[in-house]
């Protein structure tokens, strides 16, 4: 009886094979196309555990996904037998020690966020916090995890565009609230932004700080959809939206246009949430807009508490493979123009910056901040603590650990208390790895760290430290024009306060072949 079955199962496929009018692989090839089909389905799988190398990134090497695990299982992360990377290759980079280390009794380093006018409620942040995912891109399983283990460690959850749903609450964690394009947990029936509705939710008291997103690592530039197939009364009820029909994020924020715009609407947040810390998250494009925001700043005296700089190389929300791999500026670079911005105006001891794109260890953590960050987040990361095998299939909902899908069969496997556990202490091990760094440095804390502490190998012959290979102007130096920065000369006199719109000039630059 069961060859009977399975010859039938067989006979079955093969007939519907030989009437696909869609496919002429499978018309030519019955029944043997769907081996092909299978074997290309797990392809990913078969290239990350049998066939990519150690330090191979596609995205994340298998060193990198070990260290998390291991740290999230509270397991040792020691290796033996001298390091696995070519000491001797480009950009290879380290931090260089001390003769006489430091002793540092405490690895719970903060950063105090809230420099700006208005601001009564400042936040002592971690220095490594949970990236934005929303609830709808992860399980309510996740979001549970991700929240308790935050609350563990005394680190932040950002709530990601999808709104703070129940699910972020009930673990007890730090939230940061981000408010994007589509104005989620805070919109109107046609999508606008509603001041009473975020009054609200603002004053939790779980909720820490606000946080606007002007663009993302993952697609700058480009608003999300979440298909109605994946919205269930809960996703509706926390973003306010109706069932049945495809969720959208606009590309652009409808309750600003203009720079200055944006500073009075930050201004309003801060205001409406009872004086907490209010910034905004962004992916920098065109230098010239961020310079326009930064005039503004200048110019109406408004300053948000802080930035949130995403490089190009985040990558938790699905986007078009072109958005994936050729839009935005990458992490390093984009921190760069900020701090500098920033420091050339003066305003870098009251307004901090964040930074995100694919932290995982402690020297990510340690080289990022030499760039001028105060503290990173870290999405993908924080993923891999709870279980993640980067199988790739976020956004088809099948995610096979159950974190990146709203399918009950899926998530409801996922063990929201040892997941907690996890999250916390990949948490805890990974400041513990950043401690030990500063420590044989000879430093006590990360806002120690500087530029001239890392170095990268530039040849087989040369090595540089980033001090050297980044341009860090001087404090002051865009109020008097004494920079000398190539990118700051080019843009910083052309762009606006009052307009994102391209400047004049740069048609003249084109025409020069300046640019």
């Amino acid at each position: 009886m069961i060859g009977v079955l399975i010859f039938g199962a067989l006979m079955t496929l093969g007939i519907t094979d030989l009437l696909n009018k869609q496919s002429t692989l499978r018309r030519n090839y019955p029944l043997l196309i769907n081996f092909r089909y299978f074997l290309e389905s797990i392809g990913p799988e078969m290239r990350q555990y049998f066939v990519q190398a150690d330090l191979d990134k596609v995205p994340f090497s298998r060193q990198e996904r070990t260290i998390v695990y291991s740290r999230s299982k509270n397991e040792s992360d020691v290796v033996a037998f001298g390091t696995l990377g070519n000491v001797y290759s480009n950009r290879y980079e380290w931090i260089n020690h001390s003769m006489m280390p430091s002793r540092i009794a405490d690895y719970d380093f903060r950063i105090e966020i809230g420099g700006a006018p208005g601001t009564t409620q400042p936040y002592k942040a971690s220095v490594f916090n949970i990236s934005a995912m929303s609830f709808g891109a992860l399980s309510a399983a996740a979001i549970r995890a991700l929240s308790g283990g935050a609350k563990l460690g005394g680190f932040y959850l950002d709530t990601g565009e999808g709104s703070a749903s129940p699910y972020h609450f009930e673990g007890g964690g730090d939230l940061v609230w981000e408010i994007g394009t589509g104005y989620f947990g805070c919109r109107t029936d046609d999508g606008r932004f509603d001041p009473e509705k975020f009054k609200k939710t603002a004053v939790n008291p779980q909720i820490k700080m606000i946080e606007v997103k002007l663009s993302q690592g993952a697609k700058p530039g480009k608003g999300g959809v979440l298909p109605a197939a994946k919205i269930t009364p809960e996703i509706a009820a926390t973003r306010g939206v109706p069932m049945g029909v495809d969720c959208v994020s606009p590309s652009a924020h409808s309750a600003f246009s203009t720079p200055k715009e944006l500073l009075e609407f930050v201004a309003s947040l801060r205001e409406m949430s009872g004086g907490k810390p209010t910034g905004f998250k962004l992916c920098i494009g065109h230098p010239w807009e961020w310079f326009a925001v930064a005039k503004a700043m200048v110019e109406t005296g408004l300053i948000p508490d802080f930035i949130v700089v995403d490089g190009a190389e985040g990558g938790t929300g699905a986007a078009p493979s072109e958005f994936i791999d050729h839009v935005g500026v990458p992490m390093h670079e984009g921190l760069m123009i900020v701090h500098n911005t920033l420091v050339g105006l003066g305003l870098r001891d009251r307004i901090k910056i964040g930074a995100a794109g694919k932290i995982t260890s402690g020297f990510d953590v340690v080289r990022t901040m030499a760039l001028g960050a105060d503290w990173c987040n870290a999405a993908r990361g924080y993923m891999f603590s709870l279980g993640c095998i980067q199988s790739l299939a976020c956004h088809t909902d099948h995610c096979p650990t159950g974190i990146a899908t709203q399918d009950p069969k899926r998530w409801k496997n996922l063990d929201v208390t040892d997941k907690t556990q996890r999250a916390f202490h990949f948490h805890q091990n990974t400041l513990h790895a950043v401690g030990e760094l500063l420590s044989s440095a000879g430093l006590t804390h990360p806002q120690q760290i500087g530029p001239e502490h890392i170095i990268r190998r530039i040849t087989e012959t040369e090595i540089q430290s980033l001090s050297v290979l980044y341009n860090f102007i001087p404090p002051g130096s865009l109020l008097d024009g004494s920079h000398d920065h190539d990118v700051f000369h080019k843009y910083w006199n052309m762009a606006d306060a009052n307009t994102f719109t391209a400047p004049e000039g740069i048609l003249k630059l084109r025409e020069s072949k300046v640019i």
